[in-house]
């Protein structure tokens, strides 16, 4: 094997190490807060008594529903690719990298890897508002049925989810500079590699274009008999 073959299976197993761990991340992180958005859903218990806006329980009820699809599909790919990295990188031998699909489903690794944690996580951070104003509005028409001595237009459940949004706000404003500093910084730390690694199989295959020169001008020089 050559040293440019021997450098390129490196990458492709560096390769698979890096899809595999994406995919087993991704699965983690799906099935927690898939199954959190079911049990909200189910768990949230509606007051008959009280008004909810439309546009409140119709937020709620398509932010869950997406939550869940975005996360099971992100999930459903992690099944179904992670079994065959798992059997390439279990076998200890260097040849089995050709037998992973981590090259062809490189498209679909990405995708359930920003699925989960990008659309999911930004979803999840909508879901806790919302599930806020769902638990704390009821409180709205007890207030009236129970007034306090002061005379405030905001009621204590009003009060509770507001302040759950403006504290989520800006950790969801954070969380997506976050994501776009890091996706920039990855993208640029890929990009400065593979120059290396370009720069890197270039040396050596001049390296061994002069060692295959010199090899050649060697055997063609002529051998001296020397007659005793």
């Amino acid at each position: 094997m050559s040293l440019n073959e021997h450098s390129l299976q490196a990458l492709s197993w560096r390769k698979l190490y890096l899809s595999r761990a994406k995919l087993k991340a991704t699965s983690r992180t799906s099935a927690l807060l898939s199954g959190f958005a079911m049990v909200a859903m189910v768990e949230a218990q509606l007051e008959e008594d009280c008004e909810y806006p439309p546009g409140l329980l119709i937020a709620f009820s398509a932010c869950t529903t997406v939550l869940v699809a975005v996360h099971l599909f992100a999930l459903m790919i992690s099944t179904c690719i992670l079994p065959n990295l798992e059997a390439v990188s279990n076998v200890h031998n260097l040849n089995s990298i050709k037998e992973s699909p981590h090259e062809q489903m490189h498209l679909y690794i990405e995708l359930a890897w920003a699925f989960s944690t990008v659309i999911g996580t930004l979803l999840f951070l909508a879901e806790v508002v919302l599930i806020c104003w769902v638990k704390f509005l009821p409180l709205k028409n007890k207030s009236k049925i129970h007034p306090n001595e002061t005379d405030s237009d905001v009621s204590p459940g009003e009060a509770a989810a507001i302040t759950s949004t403006v504290i989520m706000v800006p950790f969801a404003l954070v969380f997506i500079v976050f994501a776009v500093h890091f996706y920039r910084s990855l993208v640029s730390h890929k990009t400065d590699r593979q120059f290396q690694v370009l720069e890197a199989l270039s040396n050596i295959t001049r390296l061994q274009n002069e060692l295959d020169h010199r090899g050649e001008a060697t055997s063609m020089q002529p051998s001296s008999v020397h007659f005793a």
